[in-house]
C-alpha cells in the first residue's frame, strides 16, 4: 500500500509540474492548501448544468460559469484553476461541474488541466448528465442495462446514499409523468463495471431484469472522485429538486456558502368577511366587478364555526399553522344585521391563539385608483383634466388603522407592521392601473407598515413602497368565489377552454397559458382528478425550490366543501413521504419571510459585485463580506463560531445567517469534517497535451427536457 501511494504521488507531481499546477499533495512540508468556497460550472448550454447553476444561484452559493460555446470564454488552464496566495497553494474552486465526464475535444489540454487540478487538491467533479459506460465506472447500458424513458418510475435512495449526501430523503425519488405523449426523463440504467470503485446512491429497477441500475453514483478512480448522473433533467422537475440538495452537499463536502430550506406558508384572506359566489349560469360573480351592474343575485360564501373546528383539527394533525388575513368589518356588519350575534367571530376569537393573524384592511376596499365599475372590465375613473382619480392617503390610512385597532382590542396576536391590502390594491395592476397609487406609500409610512403583501403573478420582485417592503405571494388556483367543488370546476372550465366549448377564450388569445384544457373537465370528478393534482404539483414545486414566498387562498375555500384541504394535504402529505424528520417544512410568518427575502437579496448582490470571498484551510473557514450584509452558510453539524454553535440543524447539516460586521467571519469545523480523501489507485498519466479520450462536439438540443444523448459525450 505504501508503495502504491508513493508511486501515485510521484506521478501526480510529475503531471502537475508539466502543466504548471502546484504539487500540493506531493510535498510533505508544504502548508495546507487554501480552497476557495466557489464552484466551477462548465456549461454546454444544456438543461442539466443549467439546473445545477440555478440551484447554486438560488441558494446563494458562489460559482463561476464558463460557457463552452462562448468564443470569448477564458481558457481553463493551470492559472485559471489554481495559484499561490501568501506562499500558500490556492485552489480557486472547491468543486467542478461538467456537462458530462469529458465535454472537451479529444486531446484537450483543458481536460488535462482539470484532471490534474482535481487530483492535486482532492477536488470532486460532478458529471451533470452522462451515459453509462466503463469510463465512468459503469457497464454499458446497451445489452445489460436500459436506455430509455423512466417517466413515472419510483427510484430509490440506496443505503450508501442515505448514509451519504442524500440522507435527508426518506428513500423514494418519484420521477414525473405529466404527459402521456411526451418523454420527460430519459435515462441510462446500468450496474457498476467489474473492478470499478463505484457506489450507487440513487437507483431504479432495470426493466426486464432482476437488478437495479444506477442513476446517481460515485466513481473513485486514479485519485479522483466523480458524481455520475445518468438521467437528463431540468431545474423545475421534481426528481431534480429532490436530489439537488444532495448533489451540492456531495460536491462541497457539506461546507459551502448559501443555504437551502423547504418553505411553505399559507395565507387565508378575507377572514370574518364573506366572498361572492360564482354563478354557473351567468359565468360571472354577482356582487363583484366581473358581472354587469345589477346582473345576478349575490350569494355569498362565509365560514361557520364548524369550519374553524375543522381548521384547528387539521392544523394539529399536520403540525402546521395557517395565517388568517382578516377584515374586521365582516363581523361588525354581520352583528349589526343579526342582532349583535356572530357565531363565527365568537369561535374565531375563542381560538385566536391557534392561528397567526394579518391586517387585511377594515372593509377590503379597493385602494388603488377609484374604480369605474359601470363597465366590464372596470377602468380607472378620471378627473376633469383626464388624470387618474386616486383613493386618498387618509382613506388608505383609515382602512389600515381601523382594522388594526379592532384586532388589538379583540386580542388577536398581530404583528402590526404586516399588511395585505384587499386584492393587493394600491399596488399596480395591469392593464387598468400600471402604476402604484402614489398615496399608498405615504399611508403605509403613516401607519408604520414595514411588510406589504403583493401578488407574485403580477409583482414578483421584492421592492420598497413607502416604509414597506413587498412580499410576493403565490396565488393558488383555488378560486375565491368557489365554496363547492362543482363551482370550482365550472369556473375552471369557463376560464381554460375555448369559445367553441363555451369557455372564455383566454387560452385562444394567450396560447402560452399552461393550464389550458383540451376539453372541459367532468363537473363531478374534475376537481379531484385534475385540479387537485395539478395545484399540488405546482405548490410542491415552490416548496422544493428554496422559495420562502407564501401562498394564499380565501376563507371561502375553508367553508362548505372545504376545497382547499385536498391541495394542502397533497402538498404536506407528499412532503412527509419524501423527506426525513430532520428536514421539515419551514412555516414562517409574513415578517420573517420578508426578512429572509431581504437578506438573500443583499447577500446575492454582494456576491455578484465580487464583495464576498471565502476559503477553507484545514478545519477553518474564513468569510469576508461587506459590513451590513449577513452571511449565509451551510456547514457540518458541530461547526462553531466564536465558541458557540453556528446556525440551526436542517437536513443533517447546520445552516443560517451570520453577522461579520465588515470583519473576517471564522467558522471552526468539527474534526469529522475532514476533506474527502482521494483514492490511492495508481494513476497512468495521459499525455500532457491530451485528455482522457471519449469526447465529441456538442449537439444542439431543443428547449424542452427530452434529450437522448448527453451533450459532448462519446456516442
Amino acid at each position: 500500500m505504501k508503495r502504491t501511494i508513493r508511486t501515485t504521488a510521484l506521478i501526480v507531481g510529475t503531471l502537475m509540474a508539466a502543466i504548471g499546477l502546484p504539487a500540493a499533495t506531493a510535498q510533505a512540508g508544504d502548508p495546507a492548501p487554501r480552497v476557495d468556497l466557489r464552484v466551477l460550472v462548465v456549461s454546454d448550454g444544456g438543461p442539466s448544468t443549467d439546473a445545477i447553476a440555478a440551484e447554486l444561484e438560488n441558494a446563494g452559493t458562489p460559482y463561476t460559469e464558463v460557457e463552452l460555446e462562448d468564443a470569448d470564454r477564458p481558457v481553463i488552464d493551470a492559472g485559471f484553476l489554481a495559484d499561490t496566495v501568501d506562499g500558500r497553494p490556492r485552489a480557486k474552486y472547491q468543486a467542478v461541474v461538467l456537462p458530462n465526464d469529458n465535454p472537451f475535444p479529444t486531446g484537450s489540454a483543458e481536460m488535462a488541466a482539470i484532471v490534474a487540478y482535481e487530483r492535486a487538491y482532492s477536488i470532486p467533479q460532478v458529471d451533470a448528465y452522462t451515459y453509462a459506460r466503463p469510463q465512468v465506472g459503469l457497464n454499458a447500458a446497451v445489452g445489460t442495462g436500459y436506455a430509455g424513458s423512466i417517466d413515472g418510475v419510483r427510484a430509490e435512495v440506496t443505503q450508501a446514499g442515505k448514509a451519504g449526501p442524500f440522507g435527508y430523503l426518506e428513500g423514494t425519488v418519484p420521477f414525473e409523468d405529466n404527459s402521456p405523449t411526451v418523454s420527460e426523463s430519459y435515462a441510462y440504467l446500468s450496474t457498476p463495471a467489474a473492478g470499478a470503485d463505484f457506489t450507487p446512491y440513487v437507483q431504479a429497477a432495470i426493466p426486464g431484469r432482476p437488478t437495479m441500475g444506477s442513476l446517481v453514483g460515485e466513481y473513485r478512480h486514479n485519485g479522483r472522485r466523480q458524481l455520475v448522473v445518468t438521467f437528463v433533467y431540468n431545474r423545475y422537475q421534481q426528481q431534480y429538486r429532490l436530489l439537488a440538495r444532495g448533489i451540492v452537499e456531495w460536491m462541497t463536502g457539506g461546507v459551502h456558502l448559501g443555504a437551502d430550506r423547504n418553505y411553505f406558508a399559507v395565507h387565508v384572506d378575507d377572514v370574518f368577511a364573506a366572498d361572492d359566489r360564482w354563478d354557473t349560469v351567468l359565468n360571472c360573480t354577482p356582487g363583484d366587478v366581473d358581472c354587469q351592474p345589477g346582473e345576478g343575485t349575490p350569494n355569498p360564501i362565509r365560514m361557520v364555526p364548524a369550519d374553524v373546528d375543522h381548521a384547528t383539527a387539521w392544523q394539529n394533525v399536520r403540525d402546521f399553522t395557517l395565517d388568517f388575513a382578516y377584515n374586521a368589518s365582516g363581523t361588525v356588519d354581520h352583528r349589526e344585521d343579526n342582532g349583535g350575534q356572530d357565531a363565527l367571530a365568537d369561535k374565531l376569537l375563542a381560538d385566536r391563539d391557534r392561528f397567526r393573524w394579518i391586517n387585511h384592511t377594515y372593509t377590503h376596499a379597493f385602494l388603488g385608483c377609484v374604480q369605474d365599475t359601470g363597465v366590464v372590465p372596470w377602468k380607472c375613473a378620471t378627473n376633469a383634466d383626464g388624470s387618474t382619480r386616486w383613493v386618498g392617503r387618509n382613506a388608505i390610512a383609515d382602512e389600515i388603522a381601523t382594522n388594526e385597532a379592532w384586532g388589538v382590542a379583540a386580542g388577536l396576536p398581530l404583528r402590526r407592521e404586516e399588511l395585505v391590502t384587499g386584492e393587493h390594491s394600491g399596488l399596480k395592476v395591469t392593464p387598468q392601473q400600471p402604476e402604484d397609487n402614489p398615496n399608498l406609500g405615504l399611508a403605509l409610512t403613516d401607519t408604520g407598515i414595514e411588510w406589504l403583501g403583493s401578488d407574485n403573478s403580477r409583482d414578483p420582485v421584492q421592492r420598497r413602497v413607502g416604509s414597506a417592503t413587498t412580499i410576493s405571494r403565490y396565488p393558488m388556483n383555488v378560486f375565491y368565489n368557489a365554496g363547492r367543488e362543482a363551482e370550482q370546476v365550472d369556473e375552471y372550465n369557463w376560464i381554460y377552454t375555448g369559445r367553441a366549448q363555451g369557455g372564455s377564450g383566454i387560452c385562444e388569445d394567450n396560447p402560452a397559458t399552461s393550464t389550458c384544457l383540451a376539453a372541459p373537465l367532468d363537473i363531478a370528478t374534475g376537481y379531484t382528478e385534475h385540479i387537485v393534482p395539478l395545484e399540488t404539483r405546482i405548490a410542491l414545486g415552490h416548496v422544493l425550490s428554496n422559495d420562502p414566498k407564501p401562498h394564499f387562498i380565501h376563507q371561502s375555500n375553508l367553508a362548505e366543501d372545504r376545497i382547499a384541504y385536498p391541495v394542502l394535504d397533497g402538498v404536506l402529505g407528499s412532503y412527509d413521504d419524501l423527506f426525513t424528520a430532520d428536514t421539515p417544512v419551514v412555516n414562517l410568518r409574513m415578517k420573517d419571510i420578508g426578512v429572509e427575502m431581504r437578506r438573500r437579496a443583499a447577500w446575492r448582490a454582494a456576491i455578484d459585485a465580487g464583495q464576498v470571498t471565502a476559503y477553507r484551510i484545514g478545519d477553518s473557514v474564513t468569510v469576508h463580506a461587506p459590513g451590513g450584509v449577513a452571511i449565509a452558510a451551510t456547514m457540518p453539524a458541530g461547526t462553531r463560531h466564536g465558541g458557540t454553535g453556528f446556525g440551526a440543524p436542517y437536513a443533517g447539516k447546520v445552516s443560517g445567517w451570520g453577522s461579520a460586521e465588515g470583519r473576517p467571519y471564522t467558522l471552526d469545523l468539527p474534526m469529522s469534517a475532514g476533506a474527502a480523501a482521494a483514492t490511492d489507485t495508481p494513476y497512468e498519466a495521459p499525455a500532457v497535451t491530451g485528455a482522457p479520450t471519449g469526447s465529441a462536439p456538442r449537439t444542439e438540443v431543443p428547449s424542452g427536457v427530452v434529450e437522448r444523448v448527453p451533450h459532448g459525450a462519446e456516442r
